[in-house]
């Protein structure tokens, strides 16, 4: 595999321009040129169905961390859209078997996809190179003070182009987010489930929180299908995520088979995901926030939790807060804001919506809670919904339509006049 490597061959100027104006640059405190996700998958009596926990069954982790640097190639006639820099790490604890059997076919898998070992750790393949170290403590679990199991090790795969310079700040980060404890689950209250945002009239200005249900709309896969790409579940259709096994042995893991064996082939699944998010046009829903925030109805940048920056190219101002260095990163609440409208997005990981009730802003949803699935409707209900919160049963672009025609028929109503 080469680099730069191709993801669209040929920019038209619009996506030129779109690159150049929200991708490129430092004009973001998270440039939007990388793309980066991280899973720990790890065996815990809270997660036994999905990752195989029981009292003689135990002490498995998994974790997986990528960050790929996207850029223009202007080296042909016409500009190309390219991953310039792929980082790919993936750690695995379990017993001491499972791991020489995974080592035996790591080799197998090394000579099979014709890759040059350079050391007694490092093997290169055009411009990528693959380190694989083994330890019976792992240096994270140590400087972490984590006990490891008697009888279990642990590998480690990096993959890596060439020249890429990963900080040690980067690498950090999935042991960080690993160090913060297994995600609680939110506990559902009972929130008013309204037919429309009829009730939001009575709560402007209002600020918006934006999750995939409107990129999903706009062509963009939901995020779960990431997990099918990495192999961090056994997901091989479009089910949701919760019902299907992480995974979580070595035999079961083909991420690192795929990559080692075709890496060309495995880096049109890698770049999947971003070349979508880059395709997507605004959707009727992002250009009804667009008139809404000109209007003064709409408040403060849009909280926004997706890469692909859809909002911005609709012309509203965006926070990021999908990132892993923050936990809780900080949003800019806008003081004349007297309500929060949360569209498409099904838990408060971020804890924007318990930050906004605390300063005493109505809380309303925009979700359908639920999808369809091979023919039939599956429930998926809003995680974190509670007594006071508005959910409006409904997909963006429809709830916001609506929303629209309620502002009108608002607007015209007559204005009493004292005698």
């Amino acid at each position: 595999m080469f680099f730069p490597h191709p993801v669209i061959e040929q920019l038209d100027d619009a996506q030129v321009a779109t690159w150049e104006k929200h991708f490129a640059g430092a004009a973001h405190e998270r440039p939007r040129a990388i793309e980066e996700g991280i899973w720990r998958r790890t065996q815990e009596p809270a997660n036994a169905e999905q990752s195989g926990w029981a009292e003689d069954e135990h002490g498995r982790r998994r974790v997986v961390h990528y960050r790929y640097r996207y850029d223009l190639d202007h080296t042909f006639p016409v500009p190309r859209l390219v991953l310039a820099d792929l980082y790919l790490y993936h750690s695995v604890l379990a017993p001491a078997a499972e791991i020489e059997a995974y080592l035996k076919r790591i080799a197998a898998w090394l000579g099979q996809g014709r890759w040059r070992q350079k050391d007694d750790t490092t093997w290169s393949k055009g411009d990528l190179r693959v380190t694989i170290t083994t330890y019976d403590e792992h240096p994270q679990d140590e400087r972490a003070d984590r006990d490891t199991l008697p009888g279990f090790r642990s590998v480690d795969v990096v993959i890596l182009s060439d020249e890429f310079e990963v900080s040690r700040t980067i690498r950090q980060l999935p042991w960080n987010v690993l160090a913060g404890g297994m995600r609680v689950k939110e506990q559902r209250g009972e929130p008013t489930i309204a037919e429309d945002l009829s009730e939001l009239l009575e709560h402007m200005p209002f600020m918006v929180e934006i999750g995939c249900g409107s990129s999903i709309e706009a062509g963009v896969p939901p995020l779960h299908f990431l997990h099918e790409v990495y192999r961090v579940t056994e997901r091989k259709d479009n089910a949701l995520t919760q019902s299907h096994r992480f995974t979580m042995r070595p035999e079961d893991d083909t991420l690192i088979e795929e990559m080692l064996t075709d890496p060309t082939a495995k880096a049109e699944q890698l770049t999947a995901m971003f070349k979508m998010a880059f395709e997507a046009q605004p959707t009727q829903a992002h250009h009804i926030l667009k008139e809404l925030h000109d209007a003064g109805h709409l408040v403060g940048p849009v909280i926004q939790h997706n890469f692909d920056l859809l909002a911005a190219r609709a012309g509203l101002p965006e926070c990021f807060v999908r990132r892993y260095d923050q936990k809780v990163p900080p949003v800019p609440f806008d003081k004349r804001a007297k309500a929060i409208l949360v569209v498409g997005l099904h838990a408060d990981r971020r804890a924007v919506q318990a930050r906004a009730r605390a300063l005493g802003m109505k809380v309303f949803f925009v979700d359908p809670e639920g999808l369809m699935e091979n023919g039939e409707f599956k429930e998926y209900p809003i995680e974190g919904a509670r007594e006071g919160d508005v959910v409006v049963r409904a997909g963006a672009i429809e709830a916001l339509a609506r929303f629209k025609e309620l502002i009108g028929e608002h607007d015209r109503q007559p204005v009493a006049v004292k005698s």
